[in-house]
């Protein structure tokens, strides 16, 4: 049986314990999660001096709160092993966990899989291009991680300045020509700020966008008993049909209704319809 001075340090000790873990939780839901800047189309007209431009890559977009990995839609990647976010710094990082060029459904599958062989993830590179709360524009965010001690784990992605319309149009057939997706222009004298802001473009022979699956449209003919195209809504709410690049896979084995799909399509009709709109790849869970 305790005594009354064993009780009364019992309840003392038990109550600063309560407190710090208090102190402790509150720390971690007081860290700001850091936000997503989403990129604009670039006009190819357009000059590019006041922008860094650097390479799109084909990656999962990922976001770092300082102590864990997200998806963009704010879940824990919870895949990622203990000794990989290790070596990430304990700020704020906006990147994408990136294979290599035409490597993103592997990207995609290992960050979906649990115990995946180390191997795999040794393989895997965070790019880092942003760290949205260093504060300034996106000259000194750059410099800031400039001036970081990247690891075997995460790089910063490098950046260029060009100087005209027809130097960033070489650049580009370039970069896709080695097998990259396109580049990406960062205004050098934005602050950052989340959303469409016009702060972020990004630059592809084709354009590309993402809508939900709201529907199966059956095959005919060669496709009879298969998917003949996918019915999905864009983010304004426009409905459209998806039929062409979609795989014999695909189309015995469909993206559920409710996925997400990645189309690439080149302008839009005067409803504001995607013209020549081609299937891509369904996005990742997140």
């Amino acid at each position: 049986m305790m005594t009354n001075t064993t009780q009364q340090a019992w309840r003392r000790r038990h109550a600063l314990a309560a407190m710090a873990a208090w102190v402790v939780a509150s720390n971690v839901r007081a860290q700001p999660k850091p936000g997503l800047e989403l990129a604009q189309i670039w006009h190819p007209a357009r000059s590019p001096r006041g922008f860094a431009v650097s390479e799109k890559f084909d990656g999962v977009r990922a976001l770092w709160d300082g102590q864990q990995l997200r998806f963009r839609s704010g879940r824990v990647l919870s895949t990622a092993p203990t000794w990989f976010t290790a070596a990430l710094p304990p700020v704020a990082l906006d990147g994408e966990l990136w294979l290599g060029r035409g490597r993103f459904a592997e990207t995609a599958g290992l960050l979906q899989t649990r115990l995946a062989p180390e191997a795999d993830w040794r393989a895997l590179r965070y790019l880092v291009f942003d760290a949205p709360h260093i504060g300034g524009d996106f000259a000194r965010r750059h410099q800031a991680l400039r001036a970081m001690s990247p690891t075997a784990v995460w790089a910063v992605v490098s950046q260029a300045e060009v100087d005209s319309a027809d130097a960033l149009q070489a650049r580009l057939r370039e970069t896709v020509a080695q097998g990259g997706e396109g580049l990406v222009l960062h205004r050098w004298g934005a602050d950052w700020q989340g959303g469409r802001s016009g702060a972020v473009f990004k630059f592809k022979p084709f354009e590309d966008a993402e809508a939900q699956v709201v529907g199966h449209r059956p095959g005919q003919g060669k496709y009879r008993g298969q998917l003949g195209a996918l019915l999905v809504r864009d983010e304004a709410g426009r409905r459209f049909a998806l039929g062409t690049g979609l795989s014999d896979a695909q189309r015995a084995q469909p993206p559920a209704i409710g996925a997400w799909v990645t189309y690439r399509h080149q302008g839009v009709t005067a409803r504001g319809l995607p013209r020549f709109a081609v299937f891509l790849r369904e996005r990742p869970p997140e």
